[in-house]
């Protein structure tokens, strides 16, 4: 699970295929497709990625009855991506319905996507969740339940911050997967994100996997820099 997870959050195919030819062609990237790029490129940019080698995050973050939910799932999981996630606010049904979604929809012999849930957004304040959702508990304890959630409905693991990724560890399980979002270089900017950190405090905090968006999609190097956020990882995770 070295590999930092690149979020391709592009307006186009095209903007990705220029992104892509920077890296060198025999190097297999684990690339999110978020919602952007994917209701602009529609599931012929997951076809492209999946053809060329890479492993695919889709990130559509699906919120919606547990019908819809799990024929939406079929579809996707017919697209042949590594892992996909929900909103574990959905509840319980939605997630149990998503993941018998993805089962029915994965080809013969292949191995279902694994599926995640998101719990809050690390664009979230605490402040933003009690006063704009009605939350009236702290941030770790809407997190840390919805994440109980998400292991009561049998899914692998929720999208968090890094910030939370031990205390969610101790409320579910060891092996219970943390992704991480909102990772940035010591010297780059936090924009919309307010729970960030580095690769080596994720790793110092449990995090399995760093998805990075900004610090290598807009560095001026961007093979450079995701070089530079592995090897901070991969370091991180040898020291401990």
């Amino acid at each position: 699970m070295s590999r930092p997870i690149i979020a391709l959050d592009f307006p186009d195919q095209a903007a990705v295929k220029t992104f892509l030819a920077q890296f060198p062609q025999e190097m297999r990237l684990y690339a999110k497709v978020g919602m952007e790029l994917f209701y602009s490129a529609g599931p012929d940019i997951v076809r492209f990625l999946v053809a060329a080698g890479h492993d695919v995050f889709l990130d559509l973050k699906l919120h919606d009855i547990p019908h819809t939910v799990e024929q939406s799932m079929r579809v996707l999981a017919g697209l042949g991506v590594r892992l996909t996630n929900v909103h574990a606010a959905g509840g319980v049904a939605m997630m149990q319905a998503a993941q018998a979604g993805l089962i029915a929809g994965t080809p013969a012999g292949k191995l279902p996507p694994q599926l995640i849930a998101v719990t809050q957004l690390t664009s979230t304040s605490e402040q933003q969740m009690q006063q704009e959702q009605l939350v009236n508990t702290s941030l770790i304890n809407s997190v840390t339940h919805l994440a109980q959630l998400t292991q009561q409905a049998g899914l692998a693991g929720v999208v968090c911050s890094a910030l939370e990724a031990q205390q969610i560890k101790q409320a579910t399980s060891p092996d219970f997967l943390c992704i991480t979002p909102g990772i940035r270089l010591a010297t780059n900017r936090t924009d919309d994100q307010q729970r960030v950190v580095t690769p080596t405090a994720a790793a110092t905090y449990g995090s399995d996997r760093l998805v990075v968006g900004r610090p290598i999609t807009q560095a001026a190097d961007p093979v450079s820099a995701y070089r530079q956020i592995k090897q901070l990882w991969e370091a991180a995770h040898d020291q401990q």
